[in-house]
């Protein structure tokens, strides 16, 4: 069963004295793709400025924009609304051969390799080979996302943003970012390309159309194995219907909800609130 989903995401940088200039980049607009569509979106900066629109490398909707008057805060508020899809069917499995074929590691070279969060590990190393004594690499690859739910605890505040796949790991404590982290680590340890997913997640199965609840930015992941598979390894919910895509990459770094440099003092505090509001 598909849903309508509205969200809005607020940030507010305070500063202790005026910023002079700043350069953003947001990444809050969801795409329409793979069965979700979206119906608005909308981005409003205060100070106002103007964003300019362009999809990246990884084919996320980016909204730059530059401010250049004295400031003491800055507000970012992406609005949207969604239609999403329940969980896709299964894809067609396909083999170990056929996996390691060399078109297929070149084709997906960028998502088989450690990048800036995802690091190699000997321990991961060993257990992805373990991993290859499944049949399929599909199974191989949920095989995965089970192990990391069941080694990793959730934990606010255990990690923070900068947070690599190996000190989550040695954590064994975190957030969905470093649930997903750790996945893909482990996920390309098997041979499998593997991709971070940014977007939401509404928290409730069962509510009403309606009804309004605090949300937050979620993380999963996508495996290649004759099609992309994704996987919430957080919850092992499956990704579907309560699932809002924004953004994808090798991890965290390309998907940012919003980033940028500026001119003037530390951000004294920091913001960020999302609500998420089932429409149908």
């Amino acid at each position: 069963m598909s849903w309508r989903i509205a969200i809005r995401h607020r940030t507010v940088y305070n500063y202790a004295e005026p910023v002079r200039a700043s350069y953003n980049e947001a990444r809050l607009t969801p795409p329409s793709v793979d069965g979700q569509h979206t119906l608005q979106a909308a981005l409003v900066v205060t100070p106002a400025a103007r964003p300019f629109r362009y999809v990246d490398y990884w084919g996320t909707a980016v909204d730059a924009f530059d401010i250049h008057v004295p400031h003491t805060e800055l507000v970012v508020l992406a609005t949207s609304a969604v239609e999403t899809a329940p969980p896709r069917a299964v894809p067609a499995a396909i083999s170990w051969s056929e996996l390691a074929a060399p078109a297929v590691q070149d084709r997906f070279a960028e998502f088989l390799t450690a990048s800036s969060f995802v690091t190699v590990e000997p321990e991961l190393t060993e257990l992805g080979r373990t991993l290859r004594a499944e049949p399929t690499p599909r199974q191989a690859g949920l095989r995965a996302a089970e192990w990391t739910h069941q080694t990793l605890r959730y934990e606010r505040g255990a990690t923070h943003v900068r947070t690599s796949s190996a000190e989550a790991r040695a954590a064994g404590k975190g957030v969905c970012q470093d649930f997903a982290h750790v996945t893909l680590a482990l996920l390309r340890a098997v041979g499998l390309p593997a991709r971070y997913v940014s977007g939401y997640l509404y928290p409730a199965a069962g509510a009403e159309v309606g009804e309004t609840m605090t949300g937050e930015s979620h993380a999963w992941v996508e495996f290649w194995a004759g099609d992309w598979v994704a996987a919430d390894t957080t919850s092992l919910a499956e990704v579907g219907s309560r699932h809002v895509l924004l953004a994808r990459g090798r991890d965290y770094a390309d998907v940012r909800p919003l980033s940028g440099i500026y001119s003037g003092p530390a951000a004294e505090h920091l913001a960020v609130t999302v609500e998420v509001t089932r429409l149908g």
